[in-house]
């Protein structure tokens, strides 16, 4: 009976939704189950405290949303992939990109690490820059042949 209670926490509706987002937008992140399992519970915890007060299902959901997704909206995983199929559907098989978006991420952290990434980044200025820079890097990748 123990390992139904402990396989029903893991499989929480949270963390689940969660473990989703991230293999779609952060798969680096994925494999995290200590910032799944934390950030899932925080958010049902949210979620209880906000119907103990009054709040309706969809107002109780959309506050442990805000807290389960902080900080994880802007994807430079994704911001890659997009960039491959948008800049470089004559180079890359659309099909393999989020495959090769995920060899270029780590290769790709300096150029990132040069911005404020936030959870409205893509609305920014800066955005656009980074788009470029990154347009350009993987330009280079893919001419010296990762691929």
């Amino acid at each position: 009976m123990k390992a139904n209670t402990s396989t029903a926490v893991e499989l929480s509706y949270f963390r689940l939704s969660l473990l989703s987002y991230l293999r779609d937008s952060h798969p680096d992140k994925a494999s995290d189950k200590q910032f799944i399992a934390l950030r899932g519970d925080a958010a049902a915890l949210s979620y209880s405290t906000a119907i103990k007060y009054g709040h309706t299902h969809d107002q109780a959901d959309e506050i442990a949303s805000r807290l389960l997704y902080a900080g994880l909206h802007f994807s430079p995983y994704r911001t890659i992939v997009n960039i491959l199929w948008d800049e470089f559907t004559d180079e890359t098989d659309p099909v393999q990109a989020e495959e090769l978006a995920l060899e270029l991420l780590p290769r790709l952290s300096a150029v990132f690490a040069k911005y404020t990434l936030s959870d409205d980044f893509a609305d920014s200025a800066d955005y656009r820059l980074l788009y470029t820079e990154l347009t350009g890097a993987i330009q280079i990748f893919l001419e010296d042949g990762i691929q």
